[in-house]
């Protein structure tokens, strides 16, 4: 099986050598095509009015993958369309530092790519774990693997799973929700600074959620201690109001 990763954390980022180490381990055959820097919540950017630049990276004088200076759909539409001899089984992106879960699965670089792939028909996944520190993803990495086993061998309707994981040894998970994403707005704070001119500027610094009602979701079951997986789409139709906006303006003409 031919797997692509990718991340939006960086080529050299601990969470892509452990899904690199993990997924080779497991007999696939893995190729790398990741940017060549952090690409964090640039959500499904890409790039058009630039060149997109590629270099062979190698890891103990092994070749490793592609760094590419585009954004993480970047990589995988030219992974795909250009770079590779053929179509990967599966694109996995990941492993992302910090989690993947509610309305930041729009801003994330890393969901990104892995919707980019299922726009190509392929199927993907990205993996998460919910810690900024550094953190061992071993675990991450053979959970994500043995997923892409399962997901591979069934017939499967979805073409893209987002995955997230507790930062906690394996022995403390406590298990696994498949649940849908939370769609509670962030309450977020900026801090009003000024710089040593004396310009204005802002920073975020903060942003909480409530989750009082919203006890069947991505955040709040893995804020619990569980892996969190949830199926996701980039088809946006709110097809609930297809009709309904259909009997509002039926009678426009241009």
């Amino acid at each position: 099986m031919d797997v692509l990763l990718t991340n939006d954390d960086g080529i050299h980022a601990a969470g892509l050598c452990a899904l690199y180490e993990a997924f080779r381990s497991g007999g696939f055959n893995v190729t790398v095509a990741a940017p060549n820097s952090e690409r964090s919540a640039v959500g499904h950017a890409i790039t058009l009015s630039d060149p997109i630049k590629i270099k062979h990276v190698f890891m103990a004088g092994e070749p490793f993958g592609w760094a590419i200076n585009g954004t993480p759909a970047d990589c995988v539409k030219l992974a795909v369309n250009s770079l590779l001899k053929s179509r990967p089984h599966m694109v996995v992106s990941g492993i992302n530092r910090g989690s993947n879960t509610g309305i930041n699965i729009l801003y994330s670089g890393t969901v990104s790519a892995a919707t980019e792939a299922a726009i190509l028909g392929i199927p993907s996944m990205a993996v998460s774990v919910d810690s900024f520190l550094d953190h061992d993803y071993c675990y991450a990495a053979f959970f994500a693997v043995e997923l892409v086993k399962k997901f591979l061998n069934q017939e499967k309707d979805c073409l893209s799973l987002n995955v997230n994981i507790p930062a906690l040894p394996a022995n403390l998970i406590k298990g696994v929700k498949i649940i849908r994403q939370c769609t509670n707005p962030f309450k977020e704070r900026f801090e009003k600074r000024l710089d040593p001119r004396g310009n204005i500027y802002y920073w975020q610094c903060s942003s909480d959620i409530d989750l009082s009602k919203s006890q069947d979701t991505d955040i709040y079951w893995l804020k619990q201690g569980f892996i969190t997986i949830t199926p996701i789409k980039f088809d946006l139709t709110d097809y609930q109001c297809l009709e309904k906006i259909h009997n509002i303006f039926h009678d426009i003409s241009c």
